[in-house]
């Protein structure tokens, strides 16, 4: 096989995963209503792959890179591959977004548009027009303007033309934004005991379009969903003059006027109009035209109303309190005792808010540090930092700018904390700062003492509640001095340290996994035992993945959850017939990264913020985390265990990139989530008696 066949192109692997979502929109055993919140996410996370990776690819063509190749393929190739399977899945999008239609009408809930409205409702409706959408609406007439209107990156339009009965020729052309971003997308309609009725606010629209244009003499309306996606990606200069703050705040307002890199729209719009808009775009084939159905930008549909019962959505689980936490007890006095491990959603991460409002006002608390990915709107975490500050606690904060989508919020945040005196850093110039890491000192017996939470996630009670990610909250000694020497290492960059424990990227990562891959290949071919259990979110960096090629071809077993891009070929005689992986998707977005060693039967366990791409094992602050407590590992191999067991939402990963679901007939069905969730309840009630 040659090498490039070794690799699958890291594009369509995530494609591949977003089809995953797209399965669950189609899985009649999930609730209705969650099944229209996963074609919003599923529209979402494409809307940010094109913002991104396929802005990217797109830059590769501009300059005309012809022999820079994507992952053993040229990037024309690799966009032409993309367009084609975006397509396919556009088309499976489509058929499913009926299916559930049909389903949803089947429990009375129904989508009209404006053409099926009985006269109370269409007098809603022109009610509703004139006083809340008339006034936020700004139509353009298209033959009166010398340059086309400037397309909105993640708003919709309405795409017009306008004709007179009599004189066929005599067409006009006009765009309406839709306003979103003033009104809901949905909007309740006057409806009887039983039925449920919904419309969409742009056949709000088009339902009063002769009010919109009635100064005209036109008697037809026809009109059509347009939407245009641009890159994303923030293009920093080197200009040394201006402070990393201002060169981000440009960077955001320079995303606004991005290139554009998809242009999908009603495939039934008339074709005059089309090609109007298309050559007074600019576009060209370089820019994905994507015909679409009735409706875009789906990723609305991720808050749809629930208009009928709770049974037509996920039942939501309480989160549950840690069986070590009480309440009304010190959360530092249960770590100066014993490790710990929040395991969100499944645990409270107000147990980690509690954390901070404890170490906030303890008067033995000398300083508190953190790093700030992406944080919640109205954020707890950093308001427990302000209060600290107030309460006179050396406060430093690493904030990443470059979060992508978050820098407008990061940079509002920053300027708050500083204006209450605390220390804040921009992370290192060129190395994005991913990790996740709480540093607590306090003085103790006239000594100082430290203690740390190391996460796998963002210090975000939103993401919280839908993410599953890991927080180790430890006093360990020789963890918790080393995370608080990354934060000297924040402020004293040219200062180098010895790390006994923690691995961070980019000096180490790359290498520790290397010695500790190899270790495993030494055991397999002494005849020993020998095995590696990953789980991550993506896995893509070339040479990591020949290693484990390496480790198969040496006897080693591996097995792999990966939620989203895995570019290792699983299962290939010759190659990673050792190798399994599976991908689960589910209710929460399966965000941990786990890492599990055999070393000769004395098992190494790691927790980490870095997903095996080369950008995180080579160009980010990132740290892994060994955990040494014999309790928490066993509560990470159960975990493991679970998810290796599902059968109810795992998918296998292969060659074919085409998502089978794991089958186990003659096993009871497994779904990991429900079982964690009794997991961690049983755990609580057994410690509570």
């Amino acid at each position: 096989m040659a090498r490039k066949e070794k690799i699958i192109n890291r594009e369509i692997s995530w494609l591949s995963f977003n089809e995953r979502v797209l399965q669950e929109a189609q899985d009649a055993s999930v609730p209705l209503i969650e099944r229209v919140r996963f074609l919003g996410i599923f529209s979402n996370n494409l809307d940010e792959f094109f913002k991104v990776r396929v802005a990217t690819i797109k830059r590769m063509i501009d300059v005309q890179e012809g022999s820079k190749r994507v992952e053993g393929e040229k990037p024309k190739v690799i966009m032409n591959n993309i367009q084609k399977k975006v397509i396919n899945l556009q088309n499976k999008f489509e058929y499913t977004y009926h299916q559930i239609v049909a389903e949803l009408e089947k429990n009375n809930i129904f989508i009209i548009n404006e053409m099926e409205l009985n006269p109370d409702q269409a007098c809603f409706v022109k009610k509703y027009f004139r006083e809340n959408v008339y006034p936020v609406i700004s139509p353009i007439m298209l033959h009166n303007v010398d340059e086309f209107p400037y397309l909105k990156d993640k708003s919709i339009y309405l795409a017009i033309k306008l004709t007179r009965n009599i004189h066929q020729h005599d067409v006009e052309y006009a765009i309406i934004e839709v306003p979103t971003d003033h009104l809901p997308r949905f909007i309740e309609l006057p409806s009887d005991q039983e039925r449920k009725f919904i419309i969409l606010l742009e056949d709000v629209i088009r339902f009063s379009l002769d009010d919109v244009f009635s100064i005209f003499k036109f008697e037809n309306f026809e009109s059509w969903i347009i939407k245009l996606t641009r890159d994303a990606e923030l293009d920093m200069d080197n200009d040394l003059s201006k402070s990393f703050l201002e060169l981000i705040s440009k960077g955001v307002n320079e995303r606004k006027t991005g290139q554009p890199v998809r242009f999908v729209f009603d495939n039934s719009i008339a074709k005059d109009l089309l090609d109007f808009i298309i050559s007074r775009l600019g576009l060209n084939e370089d820019t994905n035209l994507i015909p679409g159905g009735r409706y875009h930008n789906f990723k609305d549909f991720m808050s749809f109303p629930n208009v009928l019962g709770k049974e037509l959505e996920y039942r939501r689980d309480p989160p549950l309190r840690h069986k070590l936490i009480k309440h009304h007890k010190s959360i530092l006095g249960v770590m100066s005792k014993k490790d710990l491990m929040l395991h969100v959603p499944y645990h409270d991460f107000n147990i980690f808010i509690s954390l901070l409002q404890e170490a906030a006002i303890d008067p033995q608390v000398n300083e508190i540090a953190i790093t700030i990915y992406r944080v919640a709107k109205n954020s707890k975490v950093v308001n427990a930092l302000i209060n600290a500050a107030r309460n006179g606690k050396r406060v430093t904060v690493v904030i990443e700018l470059q979060a992508r989508f978050d820098e407008e919020a990061n940079i509002y945040w920053s300027r708050k904390l500083e204006e209450v005196g605390a220390k804040v850093f921009f992370g290192i110039s060129g190395l994005k700062v991913h990790a996740k890491l709480l540093s607590i000192t306090r003085k103790e017996n006239k000594k100082l003492v430290n203690y740390a939470c190391i996460g796998t996630g963002n210090f975000h009670e939103g993401n919280a509640k839908v993410y599953s990610d890991l927080f180790l909250f430890t006093s360990h000694k020789g963890i918790a001095n080393e995370v608080n020497k990354i934060f000297d290492f924040f402020e004293n960059t040219y200062k180098n340290y010895a790390y006994r424990h923690l691995i961070p990227s980019p000096l180490y990562t790359r290498r520790k996994m290397y010695r500790l891959i190899d270790n495993e290949i030494k055991n397999a071919k002494a005849g020993k035992e020998a095995y590696i259990i990953l789980k991550i979110n993506n896995i893509v960096d070339k040479e990591i993945i020949y290693k484990m090629y390496q480790a198969n071809n040496s006897g080693v077993k591996i097995k792999l959850i990966v939620r989203g891009i895995c570019s290792l070929i699983p299962g290939v005689p010759g190659m990673s017939e050792n190798i399994e992986a599976i991908s689960i998707v589910d209710k929460y977005l399966e965000h941990s990264r786990i890492i599990v060693f055999c070393n000769g039967g004395n098992e190494l366990y790691f927790i980490s913020s870095a997903d095996w791409m080369t950008r995180n094992l080579d160009r980010r602050i990132e740290i892994t985390c060994p955990i040494y407590d014999k309790d928490i590992k066993k509560e990470l191999k159960d975990m493991i265990e679970f998810q290796l067991k599902d059968n109810s939402k795992s998918r296998i990963i292969n060659i074919a990139q085409d998502n089978p679901y794991v089958k186990s007939d003659s096993l009871p069905k497994v779904r990991s989530q429900e079982e964690l969730y009794n997991y961690y309840f049983e755990a609580a009630k057994s410690h509570t008696s």
